[in-house]
């Protein structure tokens, strides 16, 4: 094998070996960030997440597929009252979900205009897949 050949395998491997460090590194730097994203998103944005609070009132849908409870959470000497909002599945051996999670407020105005629309102090949303959560305005 002449010099030159050895000289150019050489060289082909290093870029290879670099630009298989540069994929593997990016990758890891995905993963990392992912993490890092949804660990931010599960400690500060999950509805699942939120306070339990005091229940005030309830209203269920004309049809009696849904019902809306209403609770209020008192955050402390430090921040003011919220308002969450939990649907349940009455015909789903009565699963529930939070779909209104709204800050100062500590009252709960509930009404259905149809089966599927529920009005919460002021915001619509068409469940079951409408959300209204204060901190993503």
């Amino acid at each position: 094998m002449n010099l030159k050949h050895k000289d150019e395998v050489v060289e082909y491997e290093k870029k290879r070996f670099y630009r298989n460090l540069l994929k593997g590194l990016l990758i890891v730097g995905l993963v990392f960030v992912s993490v890092v994203g949804y660990g931010v998103y599960w400690a500060f944005f999950d509805m699942n997440r939120l306070p339990t609070g005091e229940y005030v009132t309830e209203e269920t849908s004309p049809n009696g597929k849904y019902t809306l409870k209403a609770y209020v959470t008192n955050g402390g000497a430090t921040t003011s009252y919220s308002v969450r909002g939990e649907l349940v599945f009455n015909e789903k051996d009565n699963k529930s979900k939070n779909i209104y999670w709204n800050y100062r407020e500590d009252t709960a105005n509930i009404s259905w205009t149809d089966n599927n629309t529920v009005i919460i102090n002021g915001h619509t949303l068409d469940v079951p897949s409408d959300k209204f959560d204060f901190r993503n305005q």
